[in-house]
């Protein structure tokens, strides 16, 4: 008898390796499920580069989730942190959208130098932007 992921227990029988573990079918079934919900998710989410793209793409682009999703997640690391802000600021100083949260943190990059020990740590940032209720009540709020 097995135990899986505090799951109820399950017997499983030998039959000559035809027989499939249901536990095990039912965390690829959940595994799946979070993963169509992280996509779902993460649908109005911008990964900004400041080199890949040029600013006035990422900045229609929001502009255009802005519209179809009524929200926008913009995120960069590193060096790409300025151009973030700059779009965030942008619209809303347009009065397309309000800033809804900043989040900041400090993560460890994918580069790490194993044989010196040497471990890169990069800036993080998360800026949710929602789509402005009135232009004129934005308008307001700036003056």
């Amino acid at each position: 008898m097995e135990i899986a992921n505090d799951k109820k227990p399950v017997v499983v029988g030998d039959d000559g390796g035809e027989a499939k573990n249901a536990a095990t079918a039912d965390i690829a079934a959940t595994a799946a499920e979070s993963q169509k919900k992280t996509k779902k998710m993460n649908k109005n989410r911008i990964h900004v580069s400041n080199s890949k793209r040029p600013f006035l793409f990422y900045c229609n682009l929001a502009k255009r989730y802005i519209k179809q999703y009524n929200s926008v997640e913009l995120f960069a690391l590193g060096m790409a942190i300025p151009t973030v802000i700059t779009i965030a600021e942008t619209l809303k100083r347009n009065g397309l959208a309000v800033e809804k949260k900043i989040s900041t943190c400090t993560i460890v990059s994918k580069l790490v130098d194993v044989e010196n020990g040497r471990i890169v740590l990069k800036a993080q940032i998360a800026i949710l932007l929602e789509k402005a209720e009135n232009i004129e009540e934005t308008a307001v709020a700036a003056a």
